[in-house]
């Protein structure tokens, strides 16, 4: 599979459309999300990056929290036709670039690493946090 081309893809600083985030996670095997959760949480979003090819969103990521102690890196999705190809990490260089200009000293940037990508972010100096610390969750079911 080619390489990433900056020449094939265009790079965007903005949150997702509720669509395209919602496909996104679905597609590249992410929990899916509602469109009220989406509707919801996607203002909330700190910094994020859409990537297009021939116009079509394939690729995004984000950041939420707080904006001073608490950051989270969330939502890392490329189209599976479009893996392979160095677009995560690029999104991912993105979002460090942002947090490392924008993050004050002393804040606490996490994610939850899915499979392999535990390999992209180690690259990036994050580090597993057990036995210290355990990541913990709860998925929100109607009723």
């Amino acid at each position: 599979m080619p390489r990433f081309d900056p020449a094939l893809y265009s790079f965007h600083r903005e949150t997702p459309e509720a669509d395209d985030y919602r496909r996104l996670r679905a597609v590249s095997g992410l929990s899916p999300k509602s469109e009220e959760a989406a509707r919801r949480g996607l203002p909330n979003t700190l910094h994020a990056v859409v990537v297009r090819f021939e116009g079509r969103a394939v690729a995004m990521g984000r950041v939420v929290g707080d904006g001073g102690a608490f950051f989270q890196i969330v939502d890392m999705a490329v189209e599976p036709a479009h893996q392979g190809r160095g677009i995560g990490k690029a999104i991912f260089a993105a979002l460090m670039d942002w947090l490392h200009e924008n993050a004050p000293d002393s804040a606490y940037v996490s994610l939850i690493a899915d499979g392999d990508a535990r390999h992209l972010y180690a690259q990036f100096g994050f580090e597993p946090v057990m036995p210290a610390s355990i990541g913990m969750a709860l998925r929100v079911q109607a009723r």
